[in-house]
């Protein structure tokens, strides 16, 4: 099997859209860090008691990386009408995290301070409880800590063979 077929099958599994967010340590004690911002397809429920979710990151990406070293994150359950904000987050090659976030609508985490973006169809502030390596990828399993409903109405944003996609 190559990885094209692989790829091809497993576009036809529709995904929700989240936006990972995690705050950098800052590097000094008077300032904050710079928030780091990644859109992810590959975000499930784990368990109901305790709250756990996961997400799967690529090995090395910036994600990765702090989430290696920093244990608080935050999810955004992103709605139909932030397909912007996840194409902004998901560029290869993008611009520094600092402009991605610039002009967006977002609240900060009470416990993690990470961004939470203002109209998302749920938020999640997260503890990392285990990384696991998977082949190029590491799962990420996270404690739930918060969980609110910004914006309860609204379709969610999905993603099928290659594409956001309206559902419905």
């Amino acid at each position: 099997m190559s990885n094209d077929e692989f790829r091809a099958a497993l576009s036809r599994l529709a995904a929700g859209v989240v936006l990972v967010t995690a705050e950098e340590p800052p590097l000094d004690e008077d300032g904050r860090g710079e928030d780091v911002g990644m859109t992810a397809t590959a975000f499930v429920s784990v368990s109901l008691d305790p709250p756990l979710v996961m997400v799967s990151l690529r090995n090395d990406s910036r994600m990765d990386d702090l989430l290696s070293e920093q244990p608080l994150w935050a999810v955004s359950v992103l709605a139909e009408s932030q397909r912007h904000i996840a194409g902004r987050f998901a560029m290869k090659g993008r611009i520094s995290d600092r402009l991605l976030f610039q002009d967006l609508p977002l609240i900060r985490g009470g416990i993690t301070g990470a961004p939470l973006m203002d109209g998302a169809l749920a938020t999640l502030e997260c503890r990392t409880e285990q990384r696991v390596l998977a082949g190029d990828h590491t799962l990420v399993i996270g404690r739930v800590l918060t969980a609110s409903l910004p914006s309860a109405d609204g379709e969610p944003l999905t993603y099928f063979k290659g594409r956001y996609r309206h559902l419905g």
